[in-house]
């Protein structure tokens, strides 16, 4: 009895070992047959890339970096069990194919709005066809309103000079740290909220605690990102169907954004329906309701507006900010001009007008460097609508989703050269004059038909704050470490930037 159980587990042992070899050996072939037509990650049968994206789930930036600097067109194709074929590209001829040229046949499609379709509904960042198109019109229409860009900076020389530097002075008054992060997110904010709302939610007033609808965007993007990149998709659709953990508090938040902002569309319109005498209000909500449009539609575009509006442009300051920390001869160079042009006003204003701005062109220079290197949006996905080949010769097939990947593109060799990891703000410029280049090759604002309407407005903003705070201030990181970059629906810094502020104007020559 003893023999035979031993020679059982034996036999069964090498049977299992046999089978695993053999398992080794198909899974081999396979990959090497699957790389013949694309490049790929480790891939297996049935389980796909499942368990190299799993293993990878915490460094997916790193991961999807390191592997389209391997592949030969910067392109990789991800299977795994669970989720739909993902292609990811670096290759900007494939970014101009997919946002341009064969622009309709990626739209967002029907995954993108499971992922988001709660929190943004049907707005204009989550919609496709006739739906984009007429909100685009209408956005497009109140975006290139001089009015509106006029109002942009008068409600920034108001957060800037009489809330943002008197809470920097005080910092530096006191010996303070403080977090550069999320000071520069409640300014932005304050900011969009009085230009796409017309409502003063006063976050930069450190004396009151942090109006809960921050905390209820913050958990309502946090979590609806977290599902993009969960490695079964499943997993959260099962917790959304039962009102469980994570998918609970992102029900709760939405509600509490959703009913937030149609209060205050419904207010406005019964206040513009009763005051028939009432002069035309800058905000942006005022233009959406001029328009006549449902108020559902026009909640959910305020929601998309303010979440982009808020979240990119803090976001790339507060990179900047960091960037500039260790540069201390690009931060000078960039006081140089605002300080010029600042002499050089013809403006009765605290602060720089609209033409001031424009002029700004190194520091204009200098966040798109730190853009490149440190993207608001790291990535972005379309989903095809049929079958496809990309210029790089990478088949696409229908539903697949297709990804490009900024924060990958500004880190490659072929696109930006052998010094790509490096903060160079001087490779924005030929000849003097900032240099066009293509959207295409830096697809930060995306590119084609769905390029950002509100880019020129996140310039002037962050131009207004960044001008305006070197001339004054310098800050010191609290800690040496390096920062942490983290991407959800907008990127931003692990564990804020906490940093000493001191004023220039004081003890210019004594050391920190």
């Amino acid at each position: 009895m003893i023999y035979f159980s031993v020679s059982f587990v034996l036999l069964l042992s090498s049977s299992l070992w046999a089978f695993f070899l053999l398992y080794l050996c198909i899974s081999k072939f396979y990959c090497f047959s699957r790389k013949r037509l694309y490049y790929s990650p480790p891939s297996y049968p049935f389980f796909g890339s499942l368990i190299s994206f799993y293993k990878n789930r915490r460094r997916l930036l790193a991961w999807y970096t390191d592997l389209l600097s391997d592949s030969p067109t910067q392109t990789i194709v991800v299977h795994r069990l669970g989720s739909r074929r993902t292609v990811v590209t670096a290759n900007p001829a494939n970014v101009e194919h997919m946002l341009k040229t064969n622009f309709i046949n990626y739209p967002k499609g029907k995954p993108f709005t499971d992922i988001l379709g709660d929190l943004l509904g049907c707005g204009i960042f989550n919609v496709d066809g006739d739906l984009w198109s007429s909100q685009r019109k209408l956005a497009s229409h109140a975006f290139s309103a001089k009015s509106l860009r006029e109002f942009v900076v008068k409600t920034l020389e108001d957060e800037v000079h009489l809330r943002l530097i008197p809470l920097l002075s005080n910092a530096a008054r006191t010996n303070a740290v403080i977090d550069l992060q999320d000071v520069l997110g409640r300014l932005a904010f304050d900011t969009v909220c009085k230009v796409t709302l017309g409502t003063d939610e006063q976050c930069l007033d450190m004396s009151r605690p942090i109006p809960e609808i921050v905390n209820a965007f913050d958990t309502a993007t946090g979590i609806s990102a977290k599902r993009a990149i969960a490695p079964l998709f499943l997993t959260w659709k099962a917790k959304r169907m039962l009102n469980v953990g994570s998918e609970k508090k992102l029900k709760e938040a939405v509600q509490m954004v959703h009913k937030w902002v149609s209060n205050i569309v419904r207010n406005k319109n019964n206040s513009t329906l009763h005051n028939h005498n009432q002069t035309h209000n800058n905000d942006l909500l005022s233009r959406l309701l001029s328009t006549n449009h449902d108020e559902e539609v026009v909640r959910d575009m305020i929601v998309s507006f303010i979440m982009a509006g808020r979240d990119t442009t803090s976001a790339a300051m507060t990179w900047l900010f960091w960037l500039l920390t260790n540069h201390p001869k690009v931060e000078q160079a960039i006081i140089n001009e605002a300080t010029t042009l600042s002499d050089d006003s013809k403006t009765m204003s605290l602060g720089y007008g609209y033409e001031e701005l424009k002029d700004m062109k190194y520091l204009k220079a200098c966040l798109c460097e730190s853009m490149r290197l440190y993207p608001p949006v790291a990535w972005d996905s379309k989903h095809a609508a049929a079958a496809d080949i990309l210029p790089d010769g990478t088949p696409v097939r229908k539903g697949d989703r297709v990804t490009y990947f900024p924060y990958g593109m500004g880190r490659m060799e072929e696109v930006w050269g052998k010094d790509r990891l490096e903060f160079k703000p001087d490779r924005w410029f030929q000849d003097g004059e900032l240099k066009t280049v293509s959207p295409f090759k830096f697809p930060i604002f995306q590119a084609g038909p769905r390029m950002c309407l509100g880019m020129e407005m996140a310039f002037i903003q962050m131009k207004y704050v960044v001008a305006t705070v070197l001339k004054r201030f310098e800050f010191r990181p609290a800690s040496e470490n390096s920062p942490v970059f983290v991407p959800l629906l907008t990127a931003h810094m692990a564990g804020g930037l906490r940093v000493y502020v001191r004023e220039r104007i004081e003890q210019k020559s004594t050391m920190w």
